[in-house]
Order: structure tokens, then sequence, then C-alpha cells
């Protein structure tokens, strides 16, 4: 039997009522006036990057892995192509986890409550996490499995 999930129809104004505004008036007024340099763009992205970092266990995970890839890569003097695939499959995995948190952290701001489709949200976002860490795993199977062989076949 097929389990289908109904909603009701809200208004943007009924689904969202934020107990205090995420930016005051003057802030976002500021904000708009405020254009910011190329440097200052590069400086927000790093402490996103420090953020995620500093607390989310699983991209700490993600990263000590992507380490470990690149010195496998470097030793087993991997090729330009699968250098290619593993960067990729690494920045991919990366990325979304980022993604993942802010998608998080904006539910978690909008409520608190529970509700279905803040929870279908974060558990998509962390669905795409999965299927990057899946991809990356086949590449680093695909790319690492030969030299693993030889390694212990000598």
């Amino acid at each position: 039997m097929k389990k289908t999930l109904t909603y009701q129809r809200e208004t943007v104004s009924d689904a969202y009522q934020p107990t205090e505004p995420a930016l005051s008036p003057e802030r976002r007024e500021e904000t708009k006036q405020t254009r910011h340099s190329l440097w200052q763009s590069f400086q927000f992205a790093l402490e996103g990057f420090v953020h995620v970092a500093a607390t989310q266990r699983s991209f700490r995970l993600q990263l000590a892995a992507a380490g470990l890839t690149i010195i496998a890569g470097v030793c087993w003097h991997i090729t330009p192509g699968e250098w290619a695939s593993v960067l990729l499959a690494t920045a991919l995995v990366l990325a979304l986890e980022m993604i993942n948190t802010a998608i998080e952290a904006i539910i978690d701001m909008v409520t608190r409550d529970y509700h279905p489709l803040a929870k279908i949200a974060k558990d998509v976002s962390a669905g795409a996490v999965l299927v990057a860490a899946g991809f990356a795993a086949a590449v680093g199977i695909i790319v690492f499995a030969p030299h693993v062989w030889t390694l212990i076949h000598r």
C-alpha cells in the first residue's frame, strides 16, 4: 500500500511568524547600502567554512578523509584524470555538507517546532550529502583499489 503525505496549503504569513526579525529594519537598510569588496566576500566565505568545521563533526570527518585521500594520491602518483575525479568527488561532498548545514540553520531560525516540511527539507539535504559520499566512496574504490591490491600482493 502506497503511503502519501498531504499538507495543508499555508500562506507565507501563516507559515512563517518569527519571534523577532532576522535583521532589524536599520540593519536591513544598512545591508542594502553596503557593498562588500571582493576581499570581504572571501573573508565571509572563510568564516562560513570555519564555522562548519568548528561545529559539524561530520564535516571534520570528511575533511580528514579528504586529507588522507590527498596523501594517498600523492604517495601512489595517481594520474591527472584520477586527481580530477578524486578532487571533484571530495569538493562535492564538502560543499553539500556546507549547504546541508546552511539549510538546517535556516530551518532552525524559522521554527523550533516540529513541522513535517522542515523534517523533509532537513532529511533531503542530508540525503544529498549521503549520495555524494557514496559517489566519493565509489571514486575512491575505483582509483585506489588497484594500488591497494598491488601493495597487498607484493
